[in-house]
């Protein structure tokens, strides 16, 4: 007898503890549906390489950069980063700085801070060095610029500009204002 009415209070028990755990939960927080804003991060990479190819299949631009993140459908930003394209006769540049943007689907890339570019400039078997603290390079047009002042180490004589054009497929550079230096042939 004993052993009936301990069995029916453990049933019970356990009917009475599901539903008071079991049933609906008292200040409860429905779940709020999240929509994507503009934003959102479409993705990031830590230590990632990004190429571009060009029709031919060989690369157009490749970058390095310690961080690669995407900050909206048209925007990808880069940390650290290493640049390196090819010109229309095929020289390979390399350029360096803190940061770039990238504009999707536009070959076109903003780098800023202590910006470094070297390459052979057309015609020329000296290395050049670009430096500056911004920098667009549309690996398109095979067109490097800046509005910022830049200094040009060539061959170790130096001009610096406030602005500069350098248009690789046309083998044309122009400083654009403030020139300073004097530069002469070999």
């Amino acid at each position: 007898m004993i052993f009936r009415i301990f069995a029916t209070v453990v049933v019970l028990a356990i009917i009475a503890a599901s539903i008071w755990f079991g049933g609906p939960q008292r200040g409860a927080i429905a779940p709020t549906p999240v929509e994507a804003s503009s934003t959102d991060l479409g993705y990031s990479a830590r230590r990632a390489v990004l190429i571009e190819t060009g029709p031919d299949g060989l690369p157009m631009y490749t970058v390095h950069a310690d961080v690669i993140r995407e900050r909206s459908v048209n925007d990808v930003e880069f940390t650290q980063v290493q640049m390196s394209f090819r010109d229309q006769a095929g020289q390979i540049w390399t350029a360096r700085a803190d940061h770039g943007e990238l504009g999707q689907q536009t070959g076109s890339v903003e780098l800023t801070g202590d910006v470094h570019v070297d390459g052979l400039l057309p015609g020329s078997p000296q290395n050049a060095d670009l430096s500056t603290e911004k920098l667009a390079v549309d690996s398109r047009a095979d067109v490097i610029s800046t509005d910022d002042p830049v200094t040009l180490d060539w061959g170790g004589r130096k001009l610096s500009s406030h602005g500069m054009v350098a248009a690789l497929a046309q083998r044309r550079l122009l400083l654009e204002s403030a020139v300073h230096g004097i530069f002469s042939a070999p």
